[in-house]
């Protein structure tokens, strides 16, 4: 998984309107990538939720927030629609950027051993550097974890 102080690799994904988001467009921003299994499962829509909830402090601090996942562009426009996110979802189909953030291999789910998303969030500097990682995300509470996390940067 990549670390504090790495610089976020080049990426170019599509968000929900089919409209290209890139590592380069974001330079001059300061952004979090958070990485998330599965549009609208339980646990996936607790953490997008609880984002949602801390969204205006989060961007009273000068952040965009962009969710990525594996799903396509239409279910993230479903999923946005259906729980008003205020923020964009990122089609990651090819795991490209889930690779390169390297945060997809095996993992414990209810009791058995799958493949899948390491839910994991990024806060990247104007420069596009990370500067907090966030591995230990809980559901329900991790639009405060990132408050938290943004108030020691």
């Amino acid at each position: 998984m990549l670390k504090v102080n790495d610089k976020v690799p080049e990426f170019e994904l599509d968000n929900e309107h089919g409209e290209k988001v890139s590592s380069q467009s974001l330079l001059g921003s300061k952004y979090i990538l958070f990485f998330y299994p599965k549009d609208d499962s339980p646990g996936c829509t607790k953490q997008a939720c609880s984002i949602r909830d801390q969204f205006k402090y989060i961007s009273k601090l000068g952040y965009k927030v962009f969710g990525v996942s594996p799903d396509k562009v239409a279910k993230h426009k479903k999923f946005i629609d259906k729980y008003e996110f205020q923020y964009s979802l990122l089609a990651d189909t090819e795991k490209t950027l889930i690779n390169a953030f390297e945060v997809w291999g095996p993992k414990k789910f209810m009791g058995r051993e799958i493949v899948g998303v390491y839910r994991s969030t990024f806060l990247i500097n104007e420069e596009g550097v990370i500067s907090h990682v966030l591995d230990k995300v809980k559901t329900k509470i991790h639009g405060e974890q990132i408050l938290e996390a943004l108030k020691e940067d």
